[in-house]
């Protein structure tokens, strides 16, 4: 799997660790940096990368990460989760099909951040899930205000 990688320069440190562990999961990365304090640069370039399939997940980093969530779903087709626990990491995919999740590397542990990508990266979205139809409501209104 490509998974595309960016954050705030709060986050760096976290999202140089997430590197390393992401690919000795065996996927590569595709970074879109750290240097940029308008974090929000970062999160629509990399929810861009997401959205056209150039990457097939996303992680967003930034002190909460609120904002780096925020700015990426204004990107269509960019749905990003933000996860604090191991529950809402599988969930992100599993009920929402999420292709972005977003950290706060200032209220997340290391470890835990470790274990939040592990877990998102090991599940898939099954087309056929009870979830289907509230996601294909997003889609739909999405393409309404488009």
């Amino acid at each position: 799997m490509k998974v595309a990688i960016g954050c705030d320069p709060n986050a760096a440190g976290l999202k140089k660790t997430l590197v390393s562990y992401i690919e000795e999961m065996g996927h590569t990365c595709q970074d879109f940096g750290s240097d940029d304090p308008i974090y929000v640069n970062t999160a629509i370039r990399l929810a861009e990368a997401v959205a056209a399939g150039k990457c097939d997940r996303g992680v967003l980093l930034c002190g909460t990460g609120i904002g780096v969530s925020i700015a990426a779903n204004k990107v269509k087709g960019a749905y990003a989760a933000n996860v604090s626990n191991v529950y809402q990491a599988q969930r992100a995919e599993l009920s929402n099909n999420a292709n972005i999740i977003t950290i706060g590397a200032q209220v997340i542990g290391e470890e835990l951040a470790k274990c939040l990508v592990k877990e998102y990266l090991s599940v898939t979205f099954d087309p056929k899930s009870r979830s289907v139809p509230k996601i294909q409501r997003i889609y739909n209104y999405e393409k309404e205000i488009s």
